[in-house]
Parts: C-alpha cells; sequence; structure tokens
C-alpha cells in the first residue's frame, strides 16, 4: 500500500440532503474495480491512474483527532470518491478502524460500497446503531453477472452484493441498494429496471434507490467511450448522436421506466423516495434525542 498526505479527512458536507449525510470521509484515493463509466475519473477531481490505490497516511489518527473535535454529531457518508472497502481494505483494515472510533465518538454512518466485504463489520455497525443512524447503499445495477463484468469488471458480481444486503439485513442493518447510474442503451429497459427491485427485495433490502441516466464529462467520458467501443460495438455513437457533449445522458422513456420502478417498489413494499428513507434510518435516533433534551 502507498500513503498519501493528509491533513483533513472528515469534512462538512455541503449536500445533506443526500442520504442524510452531515459529513463526509474518504480514506482511499482511488478504486480498482475499473467501472467505465465513473465520474472520479473527470478532470475536477485531479486523480491520475485512478485505478491505483493509495490510502491516506496517518487515517486513523487524523479520523480520531478531527471527530473528538468538532462540536456537531451526525452522520458520516463515506464511498462518495473511492470504494471504502476496495480489495485493500481486507488487510489494512482502515474503513473498519474508522467504523470503530465513528462508534467510540457516537456518530452515525452512511456507507456506498460494490462489496460484500462490508458484511465483515457487522458487529461495528451495530455498535453504531445502538445509538446513532446506520444506512448501507450497495449499488446493484443490474442482475446480470455477465453485463455486469462488462461495465464494473473488476468490482464484485451483483450476485454477491445482493448476498451482501442479506446478510446485513439480517443482522437488523438498515440496508438497501443504488441503482445508479442506468446507463441509456444498455440498462434502460423495464425488465432490467423490476429485476433489480425484486432482488433487492427478496435479499431483504428496506429501499432501492434510483438514477435514471449516467453523468459524462471531459476524460471521463473519453474513458467510458472506449470502454463501450470495446464491450459494446456502436452504443458509443447512439450516446455522441443523443447527448453530443452533454452533462446529463437521460435514459430513453423515462417516464415509462420511473412508472415501472415506481410500481415495482410499492409492489415489493420498498422506500424508494430519499426523505422517505431518510427519515426511516434516522427517525428514532432524532425521537431518542428530542426526549433526552
Amino acid at each position: 500500500m502507498e500513503y498519501l498526505p493528509a491533513k483533513s479527512i472528515v469534512t462538512r458536507t455541503k449536500n445533506t440532503s443526500w442520504f442524510g449525510a452531515d459529513y463526509n470521509m474518504n480514506i482511499y484515493r482511488g478504486c480498482s474495480h475499473r467501472c467505465i463509466y465513473c465520474d472520479s475519473r473527470s478532470e475536477c477531481y485531479r486523480v491520475d491512474d485512478f485505478e491505483r490505490v493509495y490510502a491516506k497516511k496517518d487515517a486513523l489518527a487524523i479520523i480520531g483527532r478531527e471527530l473528538a473535535s468538532k462540536r456537531k454529531k451526525g452522520v458520516v457518508a463515506t464511498g462518495a470518491m473511492s470504494d471504502p472497502y476496495n480489495p485493500q481494505e481486507e488487510k489494512y483494515r482502515l474503513t473498519r478502524g474508522a467504523l470503530k472510533l465513528l462508534a467510540s465518538n457516537w456518530f452515525g454512518v452512511g456507507i456506498a460500497t460494490k462489496s460484500a466485504l462490508v458484511v465483515r463489520d457487522a458487529d461495528v455497525l451495530n455498535a453504531i446503531a445502538d445509538h446513532a443512524p446506520v444506512i448501507v447503499k450497495m449499488t446493484v445495477t443490474t442482475c446480470d453477472d455477465m453485463l455486469a463484468e462488462k461495465i464494473e469488471p473488476y468490482a464484485p458480481l451483483p450476485s454477491a452484493r445482493l448476498k451482501g444486503i442479506e446478510v446485513l439485513a439480517k443482522e437488523g442493518i438498515f440496508t438497501g441498494a443504488l441503482m445508479m447510474p442506468v446507463l441509456p442503451f444498455i440498462e434502460d429497459n423495464a425488465r432490467n429496471i423490476v429485476r433489480v427491485v425484486e432482488a433487492a427485495a427478496g435479499s431483504g433490502a428496506r429501499f432501492v434507490f434510483a438514477g435514471m441516466g449516467v453523468t459524462l464529462r471531459d476524460r471521463q467520458r473519453d474513458w467510458f467511450y472506449a470502454r463501450l467501443d470495446e464491450s459494446f460495438p456502436g452504443i458509443s455513437r447512439n450516446y455522441k448522436q443523443r447527448f453530443g457533449d452533454g452533462y446529463q445522458c437521460g435514459v430513453r422513456d423515462y417516464r415509462k421506466l420511473q412508472d415501472a420502478f415506481i410500481s415495482a417498489c410499492q409492489k415489493q413494499g420498498l422506500l424508494y423516495k430519499m426523505e422517505d428513507i431518510i427519515l426511516a434510518y434516522k427517525s428514532k435516533y432524532e425521537q431518542t434525542q428530542l426526549k433526552f433534551l
């Protein structure tokens, strides 16, 4: 493992409406999953050689110091820039160490990942959940393992992720699926959408949150199109014709797909609106705080 210097790791978030997070935390830089659509390749993040994973030097000491100094408790999100459960985490256990610090400092956590390795830390997540909100969001955009190998070539397969949701759900951890991005011309069909919802529900998920489309810019777009040409000949041409250099690349037949998604979630009893998901995983802790005050 190579290390990068860091002055700060736990930072205030600018968008608390995104799953109710108050802080962001990225322990690793880079990601080995090589998802063809990854936004973190964009020039604005200034990360070259993105497949190379680094850890922040003295990460746990910095996190411990920062958590102890914060006057406002809250939910710390991790997984925005790189997966906190990259394969390197199995050996170095930095995410697990950070979770223990969140537990001892009475902070909640929101995890976004594509790896079932998160189930290893169910004990710490339950320790956090004793006094603060916990939510785990497992990205699943298709149930087709063969398709996933093309769009997320080095990430764990969707079947393994769904198993991870199942294990966490049985542990009583508030867990669900992130169905985003839904790639135009590849995943934007009602059959795929409904299959993901049904599979998530069958695994014990509490919610599915969908992002109907993908965002593209600068070198991220170049990388994406090159990978499309390798695995899906002709589809990059469809993107160029439909979206040009646009940032928002929406799915075809949005209304039809959104209706199919909502109908499937309602049938399976899953939450799908952001505000409802936030309320569901946070409400009991806010009530406890009010009683204490």
